[in-house]
């Protein structure tokens, strides 16, 4: 490929005019060099720009620069549903070799391009076959070790509907399993919200149901979601271990819960996630990491602005405090209609507390529901503080406008987290084990362990049976 690119084919390249690829040749966003009276622009350069800005499509492409894996090499990995690589890079920081990402989102797929271009990307899930994701990956004929992936969690959350599976999203969710089950890897990560813990089936495909397959009366109970893809899997042979963790256990600086489930082919269940941190010290561990711990050192932010009428109410708040902390008078003033509206309403005006890791990151900081400002300053958290938040390299380029890379960041498993996971991967493969504290509290609820979940799900089943009796 040639290093250099002239006017008229950048613009082609970027759907640009000729004209507005002089302008960012004057204003060096692009490296070019002028000879005579035209840029020579140099290719690398564009492409960055081209999938940096989205004006340039990020392909499906298989791996480039695969070697063979000798059996002393790294242990190999496919990621679905891979977004801006959080859970992804945990992985890979645990050792593995991420051969494959697959994502449908425009501007994931651009920063995956931008970050991992010698990773295989593909597109739509519901649109792969084994085959081609073996080809794509470069690893037919051989066995793949992990397969990851959080599936779109909107059709489980507690915030919305919750159709679960009868949902484009929910159908995702099962095509991944689906797949997985195809491919056979030693192990099966699937990463999402608390709402899967509770949310009800709603409605199973009918090639999901017969003798083989769970009561249809189950799905209509909280968790019947959760406990058909548990079937699924224990059909296929794969025992499953979960837990609700929280990423400040792991030493991620924020408040953050997820449901992990690891799968294992070879029939032993695999122990919980091995904490590093602990909210007061407890076990010996160092306390959670806070705000002030990941935010030293930055000197570059991007970020939205909060409307001026949201800004009269900050300039009287202190890091850690929110409308609560306003005077009554100004209370009902601040929120208006929402004073009135149930819950405890604690996402409005909010300023973070530089001695308390962050809340959970959203994908917009600057809704009115859902706030996260800066503990001294008036503006929301900026796209590099959402980086460092959320443990990604400070080097790391996300694709598109403003408001796609707060989404991006936002949707992703913290760093921490993710190689919590590939750790403890990792050293099951390896056939060590480390046994987490006893009595360690991963979350603020109950009964969020796959033994706990296991024991209530029974005993709401039998009291559906005692009440469906016959008289």
């Amino acid at each position: 490929m040639s290093t250099r690119t002239s006017i008229k084919d950048a613009a082609k390249k970027l759907s640009v005019s000729a004209q507005y690829v002089r302008t960012l040749c004057r204003k060096q966003e692009l490296k070019a060099e002028k000879i005579g009276s035209t840029w020579i622009i140099n290719t690398a350069s564009l492409e960055n720009y081209g999938l940096k800005t989205a004006h340039m499509i990020a392909k499906d492409h298989p791996a480039y620069q695969v070697k063979q894996k000798p059996s002393n090499q790294q242990p190999i990995a496919l990621s679905f549903f891979s977004g801006a690589m959080g859970l992804d890079l945990g992985i890979e920081n645990a050792g593995f070799d991420i051969r494959l990402a697959c994502e449908s989102d425009k501007y994931c797929r651009q920063t995956i391009a931008l970050n991992r271009p010698n990773t295989a990307l593909l597109g739509d899930i519901n649109s792969c076959s084994a085959e081609q994701v073996l080809k794509a990956a470069q690893v037919e004929g051989a066995e793949v070790d992990l397969i990851m992936g959080g599936p779109p969690c909107q059709a489980f959350s507690t915030a919305g509907k919750r159709k679960a599976f009868n949902d484009d999203r929910g159908n995702a969710f099962l095509k991944y399993i689906d797949l997985a089950l195809e491919i056979r890897p030693k192990f099966i990560v699937i990463e999402n919200v608390r709402g899967l813990l509770s949310c009800p089936m709603d409605h199973r495909p009918h090639d999901q149901r017969g003798p083989e397959f769970p009561d249809l009366s189950l799905d209509e109970m909280k968790g019947g979601a959760l406990n058909f893809v548990l079937s699924k899997l224990k059909i296929a042979g794969y025992t499953c271990s979960f837990n609700l963790y929280n990423s400040a256990n792991f030493g991620t600086p924020q408040i953050r819960e997820r449901v992990i489930i690891v799968c294992s082919r070879d029939g032993h269940t695999a122990p919980f996630l091995a904490p590093t941190h602990s909210e007061n010290g407890e076990f010996d561990l160092p306390k959670w990491r806070t705000i002030k711990d990941a935010l030293s050192n930055l000197t570059t932010h991007t970020h939205l602005n909060f409307p001026e009428k949201r800004l009269k109410y900050y300039r009287m708040l202190s890091a850690g405090q929110n409308w609560r902390n306003l005077s009554p008078d100004l209370q009902q003033e601040a929120l208006g209609k929402s004073y009135f509206s149930g819950g405890g309403k604690t996402g409005f005006l909010r300023r973070l507390s530089w001695e308390k890791p962050s809340p959970t990151l959203v994908t917009h900081p600057a809704m009115p529901a859902t706030d996260l400002a800066h503990p001294d300053e008036n503006r929301p958290l900026s796209i590099q503080e959402y980086k460092r938040i959320q443990e990604f390299p400070d080097d790391w380029q996300l694709a598109g406008p403003l408001i796609q890379q707060y989404k991006q960041v936002g949707n992703a498993v913290p760093v921490s987290l993710g190689y919590a996971v590939g750790r403890l991967i990792k050293d099951l493969l390896e056939g060590r084990t480390k046994e987490t504290p006893e009595n360690f509290r991963f979350s603020r609820y109950q009964a969020t362990s796959d033994r706990d979940w296991i024991q209530a799900f029974e005993q709401q089943k039998r009291k559906l049976q005692f009440d469906l009796a016959p008289a």
